[in-house]
């Protein structure tokens, strides 16, 4: 898995850099995740096919579905099991994080995939011309 500070200045490029809680600089930084990344030995990476037109809605459920990956996994006896969100947290309609107040979920909310400075292209192909995100679960 490669892990760099590319994806983390990509996310610097997005208009919601700084306002979610799975966002940069409140992700862990590219030096860290390099060194935790290394104590898991494997990762579930799920695409997601999304119709563009219903982003958000899909979005959400595919954060969802992450998480009950994640706790299927806890449930098996994989502790340290982790999810990674296909971009920033949108858990909520209207997120209070935006506004300087506390998350209302802050149980739920993983750092994103780039966030982190994972690159994500170095593990799939990427083709421009789906309609998809990539989630991914860390695993022991």
């Amino acid at each position: 898995m490669v892990v760099s500070p590319r994806p983390v200045w990509k996310c610097r490029t997005c208009p919601m850099y700084g306002k979610r809680p799975s966002c940069p600089p409140h992700a862990p930084d590219w030096k860290e995740t390099k060194e935790w990344v290394r104590h898991f030995r494997r990762a579930l990476i799920i695409k997601f096919e999304i119709d563009m037109e219903r982003f958000e809605e899909e979005k959400r459920e595919a954060i969802l579905y992450l998480l009950r990956r994640e706790a299927e996994l806890f449930r098996e006896g994989k502790l340290y099991a982790m999810a990674l969100f296909p971009g920033n947290c949108n858990l909520c309609d209207d997120c209070p994080f935006e506004r300087g107040e506390p998350c209302r979920l802050p149980t739920k909310v993983r750092p994103s995939i780039d966030a982190v400075g994972i690159e994500i292209g170095e593990l799939v192909e990427i083709d421009f011309s789906e309609s998809v995100l990539y989630g991914m679960v860390l695993i022991e």
